[in-house]
């Protein structure tokens, strides 16, 4: 309906903006979200304890919806043309207009990226059933990748909305895959990274990955199937070592240094079910496995 209104191009400008602004919304998930959470998780260790001052914690962060943005160094709060996604930043030198601390590139880099991927999802799927959820997938995919940067925490409150809304689309619609192998998806997403995490703690002592890592593959294995955990995980993998390597090597710093493997999954599960039959039958075909 929509493309019959405004065009094949307007549906692409449409879910443009549309990425501009919900990417504007997951920098606000990305920078507020953690805090929110640590405090929850001190409150409930205080109660666990039984600490006398249980009651006497701070105030939490600010929540995502009903504080208004603002600048984190001074409290201003932004005005309308102040929070214009990519084009504020752009008026406003990169600075808050109160303190002129500098805002950080965080800000445009999340909404260009989940602009660029909005449109690039739309024009994969179209604006029906597939596109809306496969918009879903990628903004959530944003939104725990830049989390794990910062802190190298995959929230359960995005990942496991992540794996049931693709195992219930599964079970309803079969947009991407159908329901037996959304489940053997997920199945096989969460145990083949547990196996390696206890593989390797066994071996070293150490603690290779988080858990949070285990449920965001079960969440890409309940869009892509079971077929795609191979290529998402050797996808990540070498991308991570590649990347991760050469970061280590700029910073100067050991390879006991933690990196985050969330965003190498998110992003090897977002070429995956955007163009994981594409890759894999060209593959095949290379090999001579098809013609």
């Amino acid at each position: 309906m929509l493309e019959a209104l405004v065009g094949p191009v307007g549906v692409l400008l449409v879910a443009g903006l549309l990425g501009l602004l919900v990417g504007s919304f997951l920098n606000v998930v990305i920078l507020r979200l953690p805090p929110r959470l640590m405090h929850g998780w001190r409150a409930e260790a205080r109660e666990i304890l039984e600490l006398p001052d249980a009651g006497a914690t701070a105030a939490p962060p600010p929540d995502l919806v009903r504080r208004r943005s603002h600048c984190p160094a001074c409290g201003h709060q932004l005005a309308w043309w102040e929070n214009i996604p990519i084009a504020s930043y752009v008026w406003l030198r990169g600075r808050c207009r109160a303190c002129r601390t500098r805002i950080s590139p965080q800000y445009p880099a999340v909404e260009a990226l989940t602009g660029l991927l909005s449109v690039l999802v739309v024009a994969r799927f179209g604006p029906g059933v597939e596109g809306a959820l496969a918009l879903v997938f990628t903004w959530i995919l944003i939104a725990a990748s830049g989390i794990d940067l910062r802190t190298t925490l995959l929230p359960d409150q995005l990942t496991l909305p992540l794996l049931w809304i693709g195992l219930v689309a599964a079970a309803v619609a079969h947009p991407f895959v159908g329901p037996a192998e959304a489940i053997l998806g997920a199945a096989g997403g969460y145990l083949a990274l547990w196996t390696v995490y206890w593989g390797f703690k066994l071996l070293t002592g150490k603690e290779g990955m988080g858990y949070g890592d285990f449920k965001l593959l079960a969440a890409l294995g309940a869009f892509c199937g079971w077929q795609g955990l191979l290529p998402i995980v050797l996808f990540s993998a070498l991308i991570g070592a590649i990347v991760g390597s050469a970061w280590l090597a700029i910073k100067g710093r050991d390879r006991a240094t933690p990196i985050p493997f969330g965003p190498y999954l998110a992003g090897a599960g977002w070429v995956q079910l955007m163009y994981g039959e594409a890759i894999v039958g060209g593959y095949l075909r290379m090999a001579g496995l098809a013609d």
